[in-house]
């Protein structure tokens, strides 16, 4: 398979997700969605003074495989929100990071906080499937998408009453998201084309996204330290995975991230 990794994980997604369609129809989502309390606000939490975690739900991921066996994958969500976490992040993309919309259900139902259904979003459908299964938050990765497709989305994922997390990594893309007026924009350290991992991208692509943007830190956040370094540039949030399935004690080491960064 040629393209990019990103394009050969889109190529998946459609797969399965065409396989879903065919399953449960968007008149039956709605209907769900009708019965579903409505999504949880987590941009209040997140303005807020100190550093906000996102804690990550991940087995694997396409750069270092398996990570961690979760057998429970609610029983961890609860772990990150003893801990302090303001939002849970859940993989649903199966190739890849061995993940499922099960688990999101399974989050969705053991934890008061929001949920976030991180996966490659190119279609309306799995934006009304996200709400669906209980998501507040809902991961659009600008690298994969077009303008029209990722306004398209973005309209989508607000009027279900959902916070879109704008994903970025390169300049062009942060100022398409600041022209997109997105509230939320995460900087992914991580090239979703090549897999490799720099920290700095973070600090050199904050200044690009406005002064009432509330920013998060993707990838690479593997210690205090690291969470203490963002914060320093501008991060009102980290997303964590790797390094909090990869703990002993993922509940304490939210609390070390959040107190190490203290409040800029």
């Amino acid at each position: 398979m040629t393209g990019t990794v990103l394009d050969q994980i889109i190529v998946g997604v459609r797969a399965d997700l065409e396989e879903r369609r065919a399953r449960t129809s968007l008149a039956d989502l709605e209907l769900r969605i009708q019965n579903r309390p409505p999504a949880l606000d987590v941009l209040q939490r997140m303005r807020e003074p100190g550093l906000s975690v996102i804690s990550e739900v991940k087995r694997s991921s396409p750069s270092k495989g398996a990570l961690a066996t979760i057998d429970d994958p609610a029983a961890l969500a609860a772990r990150y929100e003893q801990g302090g976490a303001s939002a849970i992040s859940v993989l649903t993309e199966k190739h890849r990071f061995n993940g499922s919309l099960a688990d999101l259900d399974a989050v969705r139902e053991r934890v008061s906080i929001p949920v976030l259904r991180k996966d490659f979003v190119v279609d309306e459908y799995q934006v009304w499937e996200a709400r669906a299964h209980g998501a507040d938050l809902v991961l659009l990765i600008v690298a994969a998408l077009d303008d029209s497709q990722l306004a398209r989305l973005h309209r989508l994922v607000v009027d279900l009453g959902m916070t879109p997390l704008v994903e970025v990594h390169t300049e062009e893309e942060a100022r398409r998201a600041a022209d997109l007026g997105a509230e939320l924009v995460g900087v992914n350290n991580r090239n979703l084309k090549t897999l490799e991992v720099d920290l700095g991208q973070f600090g050199r692509l904050v200044g690009l996204l406005g002064d009432e943007t509330v920013k998060v830190a993707e990838s690479g956040i593997l210690s205090p330290a690291d969470a203490a370094l963002v914060h320093g540039q501008g991060a009102d949030v980290v997303l964590v995975g790797e390094a909090l399935v990869r703990h002993g004690n993922p509940t304490e080491a939210i609390r070390e991230m959040v107190a190490a960064a203290g409040t800029r």
